[in-house]
Parts: C-alpha cells; structure tokens; sequence
C-alpha cells in the first residue's frame, strides 16, 4: 500500500496513523473495523468475482466503500496492519457448525499479529459475532471481551481422529476459539498465504451446500456495542444487552436505503439470494 491508501483506509474507519504498532493501536483499528466495514455476502448473490489478491480487496474496502466475508475483511485488514509496521500471519480455520461438526479446509481466514510493545494476537474482522478486540493467542484462560467470554485452548482429534499440527513441535497443534464455552471455529496455527484460500472462496460462493449461497447478510456492530444486521429484508437491531428490535422491509427502495445510510453501501439494485434453502449449519 502506498501512503495515499493506506490513509484512505484509515479514513473509512475514521481512524489516524498510529504513531507506532502496539497492541492499543491494535486494539482501536480492530473494533474501528467491525463498527464501519461490515460483514456481508452481497457479491455471491450480485454476480461479482470474488479475486483474493490484496489490491482487490483494499479497492472493495476502500475504494468501493463494500464490506465482505472472512476472506475479503481479514485479508484487506492484514495488508493495512502490515503496511503499518505490524507482523501478520494469516492462519487458515475450520468453522463448527450447529451440529458440532467441523467445516471444510480453509473454511476462515483469521490473523495472528505481533505488535512492537510485546505479545501476539489474534485478529478477526470477518467471523460476523465475534470479540470487539484482538484476543491475546498465548493465553490460555478465559478473556472477557464486550462480545463474550472468549478462550482459546489446544484442540483435541479431529472426527478422524487425527491431531492438528503434524507432530511438528515447533508449529505446535490446532487450537479451538470458543465465545462463552461454545466451540466457533478450529485454527492451525501453520502460516499461511492469501492465495491459499482461493479453493474457501470459490466453495463458499458458488456452492449450493454453503450458507453463503443460501442467505444474504450484512452486519456490522454499533457503536454502543449492540449490532445492525440486515438479512434479505428483515432488518434487526440488537443492542449490548441483547434486547432486539425486528422490522421487514417491504419495499426495495426500503432496502436500498438501509444499505445506504445504515451500511454505506450504494447499489443499483437489490440483491436476490442465489440458492434459496434451509441453513443448517456453518460453512
């Protein structure tokens, strides 16, 4: 990124240039992120190419003022974190689904990130109801966060029975990220490259087996913690204390306002899901 983008990105959060990579730093971008840029899925259903190289993704965000899924968001969130001095592993995750089952390979992307004043993080922008600030990725305790009490703890077998990490004792094994004692998704803690997700995105956004292609969202947090989430066109407010507000919205031009003012997302048209269906679990 050059100086030009990287200051426009910290613009669409509302942000300034850190003056150096801490973990405060860290701190204000991650929930900046979730509360300007949300998560949605609105390419699936629109008949856009969702392109995993970095100057993609920061010209969705940025330029064109979009949001995204996993891939999309925490991949442009690593292109700015790093052009700001920060070290940034992407590490590739299985989501569980409602059944207690784990997803595909290279189902999440998810950052692990080292800052100046010491320690690593991790980082995620993209799992729609998640924690509002980095998690610490050594601690091994519960961590409360204003979404939840979160923990991440070494991961057992696998339904193969298999252990993550190979045996290799420097990588060392899977972790398990869960919100308030309930498994969200399985992380190796192998690095990895962009590009390696390429075969996540393409299943998630053309199968009809993926959640992706069988609902629309978008959703981003409030700024007192609460959530706006608009899905297909039922509209839901839910504030910190979990108390929730629901209204359908019948006309498009409803919903192309909500996009607007509510997302900052301009469109031509109203999106259409793609593969209507029963969602019976995460992908």
């Amino acid at each position: 990124m050059n100086p030009a983008q990287i200051d426009a990105y910290l613009g669409r959060l509302g942000a300034v240039r850190p003056a150096r990579p801490t973990v405060d730093a860290l701190r204000e971008l991650h929930l900046r992120h979730l509360r300007t840029v949300p998560f949605e899925n609105l390419s699936v259903h629109l008949g856009e190419e969702i392109v995993l190289a970095e100057e993609r993704l920061v010209e969705k965000v940025v330029g064109a003022g979009r949001g995204g899924f996993c891939y999309e968001l925490n991949g442009a969130f690593a292109v700015l974190l790093t052009a700001l001095g920060f070290g940034v592993t992407p590490l590739a995750g299985r989501v569980y689904g409602a059944d207690g089952r784990l997803g595909i390979p290279y189902d999440h992307l998810a950052l692990r990130v080292r800052t100046v004043d010491g320690g690593e993080w991790l980082a995620d922008v993209g799992f729609g109801t998640h924690s509002h600030y980095p998690l610490a990725f050594a601690e091994r305790g519960e961590q409360a966060d204003p979404g939840g009490t979160f923990r991440i703890g070494e991961a057992g077998p696998d339904e193969a029975g298999a252990v993550g990490g190979g045996g290799d004792r420097v990588v060392g094994g899977d972790l398990d990220v869960l919100r308030d004692g309930e498994p969200q998704y399985r992380l190796e803690v192998r690095p990895r490259v962009l590009g390696d997700f390429t075969a996540g995105a393409w299943w998630h956004s053309t199968s009809p087996s993926s959640h992706f292609t069988r609902s629309l969202v978008c959703s981003r947090l409030t700024g007192d913690g609460g959530r706006i989430t608009l899905s297909d066109r039922t509209l839901k407010w839910t504030a910190a204390d979990g108390t929730r507000e629901v209204r359908e919205l019948e006309h498009e031009e409803e919903v192309l306002v909500v996009y607007r003012e509510r997302f900052g997302i301009v469109l031509d048209c109203v999106p259409t899901v793609r593969n209507p269906g029963k969602i019976d679990g995460n992908g």
